[in-house]
């Protein structure tokens, strides 16, 4: 488990990390339930990262950064906290020998990738499919709220 992964499970929650790798592909998930909430990271492969953006209008130039950095399915569910379960992505840190810092969030990718004048379609599929800066989940895995910084 990389190390940043690892502080970004921890800090979310303490208690028992689930780690498995699909046997097919080498994906690795690790998925932790504290309190009723339950938070799954699974890796997405360089290549998966270049297929979906390619077919969705980005050039393999204006993909290559995004397909090469760490990038992960974030799956956050409120499945019975007695509370709203709130987040800000910018709360969160991202660990390494190099130090701390938060993730990189959408609006960052978007100034990264615009350099490359990708087309407003494909923008708003790298937009949609992007973990939400901030939302709130209410208890059963409904969402409340949600907003995009």
């Amino acid at each position: 488990m990389p190390a940043w992964l690892a502080a970004c499970v921890c800090a979310a929650a303490v208690g028992q990390t689930d780690h498995r790798v699909d046997t097919d592909t080498g994906i690795e998930t690790w998925e932790i339930h504290q309190q009723g909430v339950a938070l799954a990271l699974t890796q997405i492969l360089p290549d998966q990262a270049r297929a979906f953006y390619i077919n969705r209008g980005f050039s393999a130039e204006a993909v290559e950064a995004y397909a090469t950095a760490c990038v992960y399915m974030t799956v956050l569910r409120n499945e019975s906290a007695p509370a709203t379960v709130h987040f800000r992505v910018s709360d969160w840190s991202a660990v390494s020998d190099g130090g701390s810092h938060p993730p990189i969030g959408v609006d960052q990718w978007l100034e990264r990738l615009a350099v490359f004048e990708p087309s407003k379609s494909a923008l708003l599929a790298l937009r949609w499919t992007q973990f939400p800066p901030e939302q709130e989940y209410q208890p059963g895995g409904e969402r409340s709220t949600s907003a995009r910084t």
